[in-house]
């Protein structure tokens, strides 16, 4: 049987992105600076899955990420816990009033990483 293993999004800046990635809750592995592509590599993994996201960053390469092209989507125990912990670190959550928006039942909100691409957060 066919095993998903990863997903590789292009970065414009791979230290800010992996700080970035680090405060939601990922851990980076790994790193290479020199693929057989010429591009630097970063592995990042979470605790207890699998699959795992590869940044690239290449000098020559311009980062844009057109609005809404795709998420990538984590689950959280307590998203409450998890947002309020994240705008303390000056992460912005979006949509404005997620909270009233789903005062029972499972919960979900977005950021935006450093590059535009954005990440559903949701209770798990």
């Amino acid at each position: 049987m066919p095993k998903f293993l990863h997903t590789r999004i292009r970065v414009s800046d791979l230290e800010k992105s992996i700080s970035y990635y680090e405060l939601l809750g990922f851990e980076c592995t790994r790193r290479t600076d020199r693929s057989p592509a010429g591009n630097q590599l970063a592995f990042l993994e979470m605790e207890g899955n699998e699959h795992f996201l590869e940044l690239c960053y290449s000098p020559d390469y311009k980062v844009a990420v057109p609005e809404d092209l795709m998420h990538t989507a984590i689950g959280y125990p307590d998203l409450i816990e998890k947002c309020d912990e994240l705008e303390k670190k000056g992460i912005e959550i979006w949509p404005e009033g997620w909270r009233q928006k789903f005062p029972s039942g499972r919960k979900m909100a977005f950021v935006t990483d450093p590059d535009g691409y954005e990440v559903e957060l949701l209770e798990k």
